[in-house]
């Protein structure tokens, strides 16, 4: 009896991030979907070829703004950029972690994203990505478009992990392993 390790199925955000990655290299289909930016998602007619395909079983209006928003987004952090990134940081809350101590304003900025509604939400991501962008810091694209999708939650479960992300403050490998007592 043989073993062998298989590879779980891509989630279908991951199969819609994977589309949006293989339109890396088309400009014009990059440039439709920034033209997204800055404007409500899904009132871009030049988005629709690449995000309409994806939204037959998705009914809920916030749900298809959550694909509209995150290729755009894609397609502004991936503006002049060659090659693949890979190892993301779990969530963008852990990416902005990342360059927290850059800047006095990132704290601030990122307090406001947490507190930010359904309607504000994709402004404080742009801005937010647009850093990450200069940066050259990896987004976990599927993660960001389920936490989307899940904004509006009112257990505020995707906001909550990503001020997990960060301020860090799941356990490090060496605290894990400690009792927690001093000496």
């Amino acid at each position: 009896m043989s073993t062998t390790a298989t590879t779980p199925e891509p989630t279908f955000n991951e199969r819609f991030v994977a589309r949006l990655s293989e339109l890396r290299d088309d400009n014009a289909a990059m440039a439709a979907l920034r033209r997204g930016l800055g404007k409500p998602p899904g009132t871009t007619a030049d988005m629709h070829p690449y995000v309409l395909p994806w939204l037959a079983g998705v009914r809920d209006g916030w749900q298809e703004n959550a694909f509209y928003a995150v290729a755009s987004l894609f397609a502004l952090w991936h503006q002049g950029k060659v090659g693949a990134f890979s190892n993301p940081p779990r969530n963008l809350g852990a990416s902005l972690g990342r360059i927290r101590d850059a800047s006095d304003s990132i704290e601030k900025r990122f307090v406001a994203l947490l507190n930010s509604h359904e309607d504000d939400v994709v402004q404080h991501l742009r801005h937010a990505v647009g850093l990450l962008r200069t940066k050259d810091v990896a987004i976990d694209w599927p993660q960001l478009l389920s936490d989307l999708r899940n904004w509006g939650n009112e257990s505020r479960f995707a906001q909550r992990n990503w001020a997990r992300g960060f301020w860090k403050t799941e356990p490090s490998d060496e605290q894990a392993g400690s009792s927690g007592t001093t000496d």
